[in-house]
């Protein structure tokens, strides 16, 4: 059997974790809106027509901001067609996606949605096919409670009191060629000034998030990021990353759960470069990370090649995920918990059905396997994260180098530690000891393991717990040592009490 251990000091801290940095994300794309989270006449629909099954499985997870409505479809997006009477609202075009966009459910319906599902916005605005003006007017229309004539639709429509948005994505991916209304990095960042400049002139206490290039895989990566924030650092406070990861671009399964040093090495890449342009304009300003879209998506893309267009809430990028993939998942929220010093927001990409940890039908809603990994964190990585060293053993794979076989990461909170691990070995389990004397009072409360036989194995709505966690995890306290073995791919979460 291998050994591992694990190394704390509780001085030693990273950062206290933004709550934000376990968010989701809702686009109008395939049934995430549509079917997911809205659907009048439904048994599980309330008046409102919010499907109350779907609602009680977010609440669940404690979802701190949801970002919407994009994505890709932001750049767009009209928003003024989103608000009044739903009968004067018009049907549009999603160019994104290609469906037809009815437009029932809009922005004062997802404000409502967002209080009903105890979570808060995270509102992106069109700098595709639009720009500073439409940016003006909708933070005007939310933020502003009467006496302006954005304010005052809004109390027409019957939302008297402002919506109080106080974050914002200022446009999607603008770097990416697939994207509507796609700009130079000049391009974009000049607009991405101006817009701040005036969006911060109707509201100052907002947050902003500036677009990071679309990936490190883009060629003007970097480039893109510093001449971005050359621009508009003083008027920003984030910079966003995407990263989605692909099992056909990996050899086999150990392969695949390396991908978190890829990961990793993207935000040290980027929080330097950020670093970068703070020392050459000589700022005492810190622009931290708004990592906020990423998860695993290969599943469904040669389906959706085939699909017709202009259809209503069609299942696009239904990934059926994987015990696998649980696994990656699981790698990746460790990675975000070791970086909570830069990365401040992230948002699980996406919330229902469309590549989502919730999947639903007509007949009910049930829980993917990456929903587990993404609820333990939410759940018990609020706090202090302390800087965490591992020793164990190494692999090579066809992608990486000296991946070890474990990875974890430890949360303080108040009379609480949380030690998430993960045992990427396949075939053999792993004793791990950890030195906890500094922390003088603890106990084992409980010890949560997901594993399965079946890398592959998946749950659907007939069988919702086929990959599910249990307690049961043999984890001891004794002296202040530390004690478990983990079993060979395996997702481990070890809460300790006092």
């Amino acid at each position: 059997m291998k050994k591992g251990r694990i190394i704390l000091d509780r001085d030693y801290q990273v950062a206290k974790t933004d709550p934000r940095i376990f968010g989701s994300f809702l686009e109008h794309l395939g049934r995430a809106v549509y079917e997911g989270i809205y659907q009048p006449g439904n048994k599980f629909a309330d008046e409102n027509g919010f499907r109350q099954d779907t609602m009680a499985l977010i609440r669940e997870l404690n979802v701190p901001v949801v970002r919407y409505p994009g994505g890709n479809f932001v750049s767009n997006y009209n928003w003024e067609d989103t608000v009044g009477p739903r009968e004067n609202r018009p049907a549009r075009l999603d160019l994104a996606w290609r469906t037809m966009e009815p437009n029932t459910f809009g922005l004062d319906e997802f404000m409502d949605w967002c209080r009903a599902a105890n979570t808060s916005p995270m509102m992106a605005i069109n700098l595709g096919t639009r720009g500073a003006e439409q940016a003006r007017d909708v933070i005007e229309y939310c933020n502003i409670e009467k006496g302006s004539k954005f304010s005052d639709l809004r109390r027409k429509y019957g939302h008297e009191k402002p919506h109080n948005i106080r974050l914002w994505c200022l446009g999607n991916e603008m770097d990416g060629p697939w994207q509507m209304g796609a700009k130079t990095a000049a391009e974009y960042g000049r607009l991405a000034e101006e817009t701040a400049k005036i969006m911060r002139g109707v509201d100052p206490t907002i947050e902003l998030v500036a677009c990071g290039s679309c990936g490190v895989g883009m060629k003007t990566f970097g480039t893109w990021d510093a001449t971005v924030l050359d621009h508009c650092y003083d008027y920003v406070d984030y910079l966003s990353m995407h990263q989605y990861f692909d099992l056909t671009q990996n050899a086999d399964a150990k392969d695949f759960l390396a991908n978190t040093l890829s990961m990793d090495a993207f935000i040290s890449s980027v929080a330097s470069i950020c670093d970068y342009v703070k020392a050459v304009k000589h700022s005492k300003k810190t622009i931290n990370i708004s990592f906020d879209e990423w998860n695993v998506w290969y599943h469904s893309k040669a389906a959706d090649a085939k699909r017709e267009p202009w259809c209503l809430a069609p299942p696009l990028l239904e990934d059926i995920y994987t015990f696998m993939d649980a696994l990656l998942v699981g790698g990746m929220l460790i990675t975000l918990l070791k970086h909570a010093d830069r990365v401040k927001i992230a948002c699980l990409a996406q919330l229902v059905n469309v590549i989502a940890p919730i999947m639903t039908s007509d007949t009910g809603a049930w829980r993917q396997t990456i929903y587990w990994p993404y609820l333990h964190a939410s759940l018990y990585g609020r706090g202090t994260v302390l800087q965490t060293l591992v020793d164990s053993p190494k692999y090579d794979s066809a992608n990486y180098t000296d991946v070890p076989y474990l990875d974890s990461v430890a949360v303080m909170d108040e009379d609480r530690i949380t030690i998430f691990a993960l045992n990427r070995d396949l075939e053999e389990d792993m004793e791990i000891s950890c030195d906890l004397r500094q922390f003088a009072g603890y106990h084992v409360a409980r010890h949560i393991v997901m594993t399965h036989d079946d890398l592959e194995a998946i749950n659907t709505e007939a069988n919702p717990d086929n990959v599910a966690p249990a307690d049961g995890g043999n984890a001891a306290l004794q002296d202040g040592k530390l004690s478990a073995v983990l079993g060979k791919k395996s997702w481990n979460v070890i809460v300790l009490e006092k």
